[in-house]
C-alpha cells in the first residue's frame, strides 16, 4: 500500500507466531493525533495503549488503555520493552521510533510519515546533528510547525494502510 509515496508494508512474521490482533501504542505525552488514533482503532476494534509521563483523558472504551510511567523517558522505554512484530506506534520521538522499528514494529509520527528500516537510520542521524547544533548555538531552539489539516489527512490516510497492511500480514492462521 502507499502512503505519500511510501509503499507500506509491515515486516513478515516468523512462522511460528500465531498473531491474529495488534496493539496501537500512543506516545501520548505531546501527540497531537489522539483523537484520530481512537476514531481508526475503534473502525477497526484495535486495542490501544496510551503511554505517558501522567494520567490524561481517554475515551471510555474497554479496548483503549492508559499506561502511566513516571520519570525521564519511563514512557518511552516501556513503549520499546513491549512492542513488538505487527504492532503499530505513533510518536515524533526519532530515537524511540528506532527501538521500535527495531523491533519489528511500523512507526508513525503525527504527521503522516512513516519510518522504516531504510530510513530511521538517516532520520536519527539528522536529529542528532540538529541536537548538537543546538547545543553549540548554531541552531535556535525551535519546535515542529504546527498541524494542519492536510498533515492531519496524511496522518490518517498512512494509519489507515499501516493497519490494513498488518491486518493482511498478521492475519490469523489457520
Amino acid at each position: 500500500m502507499k502512503a505519500g509515496g511510501v509503499n507500506i508494508v509491515a515486516p513478515k512474521a516468523p512462522a511460528h507466531i500465531m498473531i491474529c490482533m495488534f496493539n496501537l501504542y500512543i506516545d501520548a505525552d505531546a501527540c497531537p493525533v489522539k483523537e484520530e488514533c481512537y476514531r481508526v482503532a475503534k473502525r477497526y476494534a484495535l486495542p490501544v495503549l496510551v503511554v505517558a509521563n501522567c494520567t490524561m483523558r481517554i475515551p471510555v472504551d474497554p479496548s483503549v488503555t492508559m499506561v502511566v510511567q513516571t520519570g525521564f523517558g519511563a514512557a518511552d522505554d516501556w513503549i520499546a520493552e513491549q512492542i513488538g512484530p505487527g504492532d503499530i506506534a505513533i510518536t515524533v520521538d526519532v530515537p524511540l521510533a528506532a527501538r521500535c522499528v527495531e523491533k519489528g514494529a511500523l512507526v508513525i509520527t503525527a504527521k503522516g510519515f512513516l519510518y522504516t528500516d531504510s530510513n530511521i537510520g538517516d532520520a536519527l542521524a539528522l536529529r542528532n546533528l540538529n541536537e548538537e547544533l543546538r547545543q553549540a548555538g548554531v541552531l535556535g531552539a525551535g519546535g515542529p510547525a504546527p498541524m494542519m489539516p492536510k498533515d492531519r489527512s496524511k496522518f490518517l490516510a498512512t494509519l489507515d494502510q499501516a493497519v490494513q497492511s498488518v491486518r493482511k500480514t498478521f492475519r490469523k492462521r489457520s
